[in-house]
């Protein structure tokens, strides 16, 4: 008689818990689905990537003390 308490018990704490997992699952798929439709929204991470201008004579690199030691680690 235990066993088969212990069984049921063991099974209806299960479903509910699937159930829920999937029932959030739906939720956040459904609020992103409507976050992605919306109209004017803008994107200001474009705006915020821009990165400097290359320097016309090459000479972008630079051997800082942040590259120096990684070249200090990096030896094998």
């Amino acid at each position: 008689m235990k066993k088969e308490q212990a069984t049921e018990q063991a099974n209806s704490q299960a479903s509910p818990s699937r159930r829920g997992f999937f029932m959030g699952a739906a939720a956040v798929g459904a609020a992103a689905a409507a976050v992605t439709s919306m109209p004017g929204l803008s994107t200001p991470s474009a705006e915020l990537n821009k990165l400097p201008p290359a320097p016309e004579n090459g000479g972008g690199y630079s051997l800082s003390e942040h590259v120096k030691r990684y070249y200090q680690t990096a030896r094998v």
